[in-house]
């Protein structure tokens, strides 16, 4: 059964909240963060992306950035741009995409939950990236960030939202960029925050949706603390790390494209005559085509857009991973007949989400970047809960969730 609790927050006073806020660390690069802070001291870049703070080319994994990171937590803190709450609080975040929106809680994740598997994962995560946010957490001694999970579907706490959401909140606001809403209110009545917990604590799962690489490394962290502390009781703050929860039916998956540089050898000619022994390879013209359900593909090459649909057998109904899009395009395309191996380090293929669109990939074949792109039928929340709960593991880029978290809006203390 899964465990919260509230926190006291770390939030900006409402006046510069839009001023704090930035983008989640991972999904820009340095000097996109250095551009989007420009002239903003009070941007949270300054401790998310510390390294925009040293002159340009300065290693991010430099030991002397991780120290500006948490040089720059306290003086933000110092200044009044971040004010850590007086009681411990549950809260809401919703944030609105295309007329839709999704109503998360924001709450303290338990440690031993992320140990034990009751918060449930379904992709790998690689040390490298593991420690690279371990020594953020360590440095902050905070979680700076939140992570994005879903949970079963609840009458009672939809009920609870719902009473809170019809007040005035506490942030609302238009991100710049991608135009999202942001809005944020929070739950302070303790009959409120004892049913909230209570209803967690009724949930056999929780599942990592977006935040693989920071899941691990708050837990990792969290279980350090435990076992350098001689005194250690099971409920200090270090046992809890920051997460918003949605409901799985509020929350949509989005595709997760592929483009590669490459036909490995091979004429566009002979690529679709290989293609085609397993997939139905229909031309589709000029026109960008979208793939129709699961099993369907939109490849796009020498200016032209095919549909693919995989031939009967090439899949294994019954196999949760194998009959994933995602796994059937890796091994019958990418691998087999592209020769690559490792989604994960293989130089001549990238990925890019949907929410970019296809004419995205289209440009970045027409530039003579990337030779061909392939487009999936995005992986379903059922899925994703599924693969979690039988232990399996999705293949690499199998989701891309959207809207993204907007960081700066909350921040959870480890003391």
């Amino acid at each position: 059964m899964a465990t919260i609790k509230p926190f006291k927050g770390v939030r900006p006073p409402k006046d510069l909240v839009e001023q704090v806020a930035s983008r989640p660390y991972d999904v820009l690069n340095s000097a996109e963060a250095r551009e989007e802070a420009k002239e903003n001291e009070k941007s949270l870049y300054h401790i998310i992306k510390p390294e925009i703070d040293f002159p340009v080319g300065t290693d991010e994994h430099d030991s002397r950035v991780y120290q500006k990171a948490a040089e720059n937590f306290r003086s933000f803190q110092d200044k009044g741009w971040l004010v850590q709450d007086e009681k411990e609080n549950y809260y809401i975040y919703a944030q609105t995409m295309n007329g839709k929106t999704q109503y998360g809680l924001v709450v303290g994740a338990y440690v031993p939950d992320y140990m034990n598997g009751v918060i449930k994962k379904h992709e790998l995560t690689r040390r490298d990236k593991e420690e690279d946010r371990m020594k953020h957490v360590r440095v902050n001694n905070a979680n700076i960030e939140p992570v994005f999970f879903a949970y079963p579907d609840d009458a009672v706490l939809d009920q609870i939202i719902a009473r809170y959401t019809a007040q005035k909140p506490v942030y609302d606001f238009i991100a710049p960029g991608d135009g999202f809403g942001h809005t944020f209110w929070i739950i302070d009545r303790k009959d409120d925050i004892e049913a909230i917990t209570v209803e967690f604590a009724k949930m056999p799962a929780l599942y990592i949706a977006d935040g693989h690489h920071r899941s691990a490394a708050a837990a990792l962290v969290g279980a350090e603390k435990a076992k350098q502390n001689p005194h250690h009781t099971g409920k200090e703050e270090y046992n809890y790390f920051m997460a918003v929860c949605f409901p799985a039916s509020q929350l949509t998956i989005i595709d997760y494209n592929r483009v590669v540089k490459d036909l490995n050898g091979l004429t566009a000619t002979d690529f679709l005559a290989a293609v085609g022994k397993n997939f139905i390879v229909e031309e589709k013209g000029a026109d960008i085509y979208k793939p129709t359900g699961l099993h369907n593909f939109s490849l796009y090459l020498e200016g032209k857009w095919y549909s693919l649909t995989a031939k009967e057998g090439t899949y294994d109904d019954n196999d949760p991973i194998g009959v994933l899009d995602v796994t059937i395009s890796s091994n019958l395309i990418l691998d087999e007949i592209l020769g690559i191996k490792d989604l994960r380090s293989d130089k001549r293929i990238d990925f890019i989400g949907g929410i970019r669109g296809l004419g995205e990939l289209k440009k970045r074949v027409d530039s003579g970047e990337m030779k061909v792109a392939l487009a999936l039928y995005p992986v379903s929340m059922k899925q994703l809960m599924d693969i979690a709960d039988s232990g399996n593991i999705m293949p690499p880029k199998t989701t891309w969730f959207e809207p993204k978290l907007r960081s700066g809006l909350i921040i959870h203390k480890l003391d």
